[in-house]
Parts: structure tokens; sequence; C-alpha cells
């Protein structure tokens, strides 16, 4: 793993431990940085996941924007050391509206991470009634935010450089100076290597590993003589099964969830209140009722994102933690979650949260 370049405030941070909260129990385990995440990545594990849920340029909090126009340069540090710490299976969740994401996602395509589909927060009809002037809008009420996953694009290297996966496949059979094929051979299978596995057009998608391993020993066992074993990724050895396995991201499939997930505004027992404090500098006079954070999350989102792409004992990342609801579903699922927060008072609650989450995890 590629360690970004140390921020000068790294040094700072390490002389002022308090600003660094940690607790463990078993697989799962949280920090929480009191501070700027660019602080602390240096300290964290590689993560599995991302979860990104900072400024949306609506200015939600003391730090984020007031117009989309300065998002991409409000994310563009933060996405370098994403890029240079993640894996290749390392998958990133990014929340935010519409128009927030399109600015950003050029930044994020350009950092080597591939789009690969948006999954839509459908609030219902209830969070715009009594709050739409269709005159004044002219427009439809948005009732919706967004989050979008990426993976990270995967190069493999050749005795020149590297190539796309797809392209290095191909290039890895036909450099052993075998037919297509016989790749089906390889495989056991009627025609699937040809088609999906080694084809150059858009039906392709990356071989179950098992076959990726039986087509690099078919290769080397039959292919012509050379120095530079097939479908190496170091030079010398062949890759197994897990090994393929470790270049894709994990996927735990759940039947009936699609794109489109419904669910009111966080509230009832659920939303975190404020006691009076501004949440956000766009919220000027806030009751006693007033919600402690602008943009709260539904927890059953954060455990459908983090179900999703990781196993018991991963890392997931949280950078911009507000009330930390990513990290709380991560301790809940037994994973072990990593989190920074600017505001002091988000923080405070943040922490709270997350001690209670670990505590079931502890007594189990």
């Amino acid at each position: 793993m590629t360690m970004p370049v140390t921020p000068p405030c790294y040094e700072w941070s390490m002389a002022h431990k308090r600003k660094l909260s940690i607790a463990a129990t078993g697989r799962a385990e949280f920090a929480i940085h009191r501070g700027d995440a660019m602080c602390a990545y240096a300290q964290w594990p590689q993560p599995a996941t991302i979860i990104s849920d900072g400024a949306y340029g609506l200015g939600g909090f003391p730090s984020d924007p007031i117009d989309t126009s300065d998002l991409a340069e409000w994310y563009a540090p933060h996405v370098q050391v994403w890029a240079d710490v993640a894996s290749p299976a390392t998958t990133l969740w990014f929340w935010n509206t519409e128009q927030g994401w399109a600015s950003v996602h050029p930044l994020l395509s350009d950092s080597g991470w591939v789009y690969e589909q948006t999954i839509v927060w459908d609030k219902g009809l209830s969070h715009a009634a009594g709050n739409s002037n269709g005159q004044t809008l002219r427009r439809f009420p948005v009732v919706t935010e967004i989050c979008v996953l990426y993976s990270r694009k995967l190069e493999l290297p050749t005795a020149d450089g590297v190539l796309p996966a797809q392209q290095w496949l191909r290039h890895e059979w036909q450099r052993s100076g075998l037919p297509l094929n016989s790749a089906n051979e390889a495989c056991g299978v009627r025609n699937a290597a040809t088609r999906k596995y080694l084809t150059s057009d858009r039906h392709w998608y990356f071989p179950p590993p098992d076959m990726l391993e039986q087509m690099a020993l078919f290769a080397n066992a039959h292919g012509k003589p050379t120095n530079r074993p097939y479908f190496t990724l170091d030079g010398e050895n062949l890759p197994k099964a897990e090994e393929w396995r470790k270049l894709r991201y994990k996927w735990n499939f759940e039947h009936g969830i699609t794109n489109v997930w419904n669910h009111p505004p966080v509230n009832g027992k659920e939303r975190y209140r404020g006691n009076g404090l501004r949440s956000a500098p766009r919220i000027h006079n806030p009751g006693p009722n007033s919600a402690a954070h602008f943009n709260q999350k539904p927890l059953e989102f954060m455990k459908r994102i983090v179900k999703a792409c990781t196993d018991p004992g991963d890392v997931v990342w949280e950078p911009f933690g507000g009330l930390c609801t990513a990290s709380v579903a991560a301790l809940e699922l037994g994973r072990r979650a990593y989190s920074a927060e600017v505001v002091e008072a988000f923080a405070d609650i943040a922490e709270g949260r997350l001690r209670e989450a670990i505590r079931p995890v502890r007594a189990a």
C-alpha cells in the first residue's frame, strides 16, 4: 500500500493524542479523529470501503461551500489520498445531490475511480409537503439524494507497462500463441471463455477466480516457451484463485433490493436533536428540538452499504463523519470503523454513538 504524503497537521495530531478516540473488542473497533481527516489518514489501515458524506455545496456545515462549483476543489486532496491508499478491491460510496456529484465525478474518474451505479434515496412526498411553491420553484420539488458506487480501475502489469484488465487478459492469452477457443477447454466450458472472458467488446466481464487460475495453468502448460510466465502479476509466479479474488471488490448480493431506496427523512428516536445549537450556517434560529445535524442518514441505509461490500473484520473509512452513522453501522456489523469530524458538537454525539454501538459487540 502506498501511503500519502504526510500532511503537516499529522505531526500535530500525534502530539495531541486526545484528538483520537479509540476503542476495540474482537473484530470490531473504532477510531474517531476530532479534526480534518487529512490529519488522520496516515494513521488508518487500508480501507475495504470508503463512505463519503462530505460537502454538498449547500452550506450544510461550517466548511461546506455554498455553491457546487467549488466542490471539486474541496474534495481534491481527499480524493488523492483515497486513490493512493486504495487496494484494487476498495470501493467508494459518494453521497451528494445530483448536481454536487456531477461536479465531482470528473475528479473521481481522473483519479482512477470507476462508476458502477447510482443509488437514489427517495424521501417521499412528505419531504416537500407544505414547503414547495411550484410557481416560485419553476420545477418539480426535489425529494432525493444520491449515493454513487465506485470501484477502482484495474490495470495489470505486462513486460512493457500496464493494461486495463480486459485488454490484459486477451493480451496474455494471445501471447501464449494458443487459439482463443482453447480457453474454453481450459475452463471446462462450452464457449463462455471466448464470449465473455477474452472478448474485446462490451460483453466482457472479469472471469471467476477459479477460471482465471485454470486459464493461467493451461496457457503455461500448452503455450509456447517463454521466460515470463503467462498471466503472472509479479513476473515470476502464477496467482492462485484467492489472489485473483482480491483484485475485485466484495459484493454480498441481497435479493429484493434495487437502486431506489425509499425512506422518509430521519425522524423520531433515530434523529438526534441539537438543543438549540446551530447545525449549519444556513440554520439561523434553531429551536430546542431542531436536528443536531442537517443531513443525518438512515442507519438502515448505512448498514445496507456496509453489508454489501465488506465482511466482518474489514476496515470502513468515514472521513466526513458528521454523526458517524456509517461507522455505527460498521461496528454493529462487526467491522472496524475509522472516522473524522471537524465540528466538536457533532464529534461529541458521534463518539457517544460509537461507544454505545461497540458495547453489544463486546458483550457478544
